[in-house]
């Protein structure tokens, strides 16, 4: 998974006016939980850019003054509630040996044969909760359309990977492709045996 480096400096004060003195400086209060104490710094409101107005998922390296450095995820976010700019940014710090727990987007590939016969496709979860060690975290999961016929759904058990466990129940539906006025007989776009290739045999009775 891909990384953001967001530059901070620590700080001993975390109080309203300390905390209302940095945002009207253009900083973010943040704070990063999980090691041995809970560590504050400012960042620069921009530093979030392509962190949070994104799709994307990453891991973030905190860079403090005095060359500290942090490997963390984003935990949780505040937003004003009528500019939405960001109040405040919680932080969780990752190590190689312990597995985390995040939301990563699915990415849908192939070319369903029901909605080329005019089905729907539903998109029902655009990004699954997974586990896994930082290093097996990946940036999406890749689910494969192509054999959706009319009535079909796509299950999180077709998403199974060694790397990482999907915190879902098997029965979770990643999407399906429902029938619509338009839609025709799934078999038209099933291809029938090449020439010169035999068919199946019949079994016999």
């Amino acid at each position: 998974m891909k990384s953001i480096t967001i530059n901070g400096s620590q700080r001993e004060s975390v109080g309203k006016v300390s905390t209302k003195a940095l945002r009207n400086a253009g900083k973010v209060p943040c704070v990063v939980y999980g090691g041995d104490k809970p560590v504050h710094f400012p960042a620069n409101e921009l530093a979030f850019k392509n962190l949070v107005y994104t799709p994307s998922v990453h891991t973030v390296v905190i860079a403090l003054e005095g060359g500290n450095s942090i490997n963390a995820i984003l935990q949780d976010i505040q937003f004003h509630p009528v500019t939405d700019k960001i109040l405040h940014v919680d932080f969780y710090q990752i190590s190689e040996d312990k597995e985390i727990t995040m939301n990563i987007p699915v990415r849908l590939t192939g070319n369903s044969i029901g909605v080329r016969n005019g089905g729907s496709l539903r998109f029902a979860n655009r990004k699954l909760k997974i586990k896994a060690l930082p290093a097996n975290l990946p940036d999406f999961i890749e689910a494969d359309i192509s054999e959706l016929k009319i009535g079909n759904k796509l299950y999180v058990t077709a998403l199974a990977n060694g790397n990482y466990t999907i915190m879902h129940p098997d029965n979770t539906v990643v999407c399906q492709v429902k029938t619509s006025r338009t839609a025709v007989e799934d078999e038209e776009e099933e291809g029938t045996a090449e020439e010169g290739e035999a068919a199946a045999p019949e079994a016999e009775a």
